[in-house]
């Protein structure tokens, strides 16, 4: 695996590569770094490359101001793919990485050959969900995100894998408690302010494999599948024993979903 950064609008972007393949990038979501995909790339990294970005603001990845927008996470992508050499990729987003993904196929449609929504959709932010992430800001300021990340991680999975899978939840509350208050509060407001992008997946300008958990407590699949219509080259799959993390709790399926997607798209 190698290491790399590059400085983007002033501030360090990092990432990793590892395997060998055709190229597939992994955007993780709010309060994770690029370490919680380990598992699943190392079920997928002799078949491709993988790229894992630290998004800025999480990570190794550093703060630039209040607000990160989506536009600006999808600038930095774009710049690491840059420094990588790469012209053409899938790319993966979860959560937040999918808002940031969706921005991505907005911007540089041209330098996608697929791209995969997991545990993510094209809408903006309720009214309620911007109440919520105000008060998780006011914590953040209080000094207080100690107390606000272990239930956030708690709830991104299913609730019949909590004893099972007690040793992946410690590891993503550990990646959790990694991210500095400045870079919480500069994701929370990206995220506030992003705008939807129910027209860019609609559009079907770039082939899509929508992936989501049918225990989802963040975002349920009969709500996305309500909301948003699907273009013709888009795909749908929910994982039955997962909830918001489903790349932990059903790596290898989530793994053989990404290839045989990947086989699929015309790269």
């Amino acid at each position: 695996m190698i290491k790399r950064s590059i400085q983007f609008e002033n501030v360090r972007v990092s990432y990793t590569m590892r395997g060998s393949g055709r190229t597939v990038v992994l955007l993780h979501g709010y309060l994770e770094t690029g370490d919680v995909w380990d598992s699943l790339a190392e079920m997928m990294e002799k078949r491709f490359r993988l790229i894992t970005v630290d998004l800025p603001g999480h990570g190794d990845s550093e703060v630039k101001g209040e607000i990160h927008t989506m536009e600006f996470l999808a600038g930095a992508v774009r710049e690491v793919l840059r420094d990588a050499g790469e012209e053409r990729v899938m790319m993966v987003g979860h959560s937040l990485g999918g808002y940031v993904t969706l921005a991505f196929v907005e911007l540089f449609p041209d330098l996608l050959s697929g791209y995969v929504l997991f545990h993510s959709h094209p809408h903006d932010d309720s009214p309620e969900a911007i109440a919520r992430r105000n008060r998780e800001i006011a914590v953040v300021r209080a000094g207080r995100k100690n107390i606000m990340y272990p239930g956030n991680v708690s709830m991104m999975f299913a609730k019949g894998n909590l004893k099972s899978m007690a040793a992946e939840l410690e590891r993503s509350k550990k990646i959790a408690s990694r991210n500095p208050g400045e870079g919480i509060i500069a994701l929370i407001n990206g995220m506030i302010a992003r705008p939807s992008r129910q027209y860019v997946l609609e559009n079907g300008t770039v082939p899509l494999l929508w992936i989501l958990g049918r225990h989802d407590l963040y975002f349920s699949p009969e709500k996305a599948l309500r909301d948003t219509g699907l273009p013709h080259n888009a795909e749908v799959v929910i994982l039955e024993h997962s909830g918001h993390l489903g790349f932990i709790e059903e790596t290898e399926k989530s793994a053989g979903l990404l290839e045989d997607f990947a086989g699929r798209i015309k790269w």
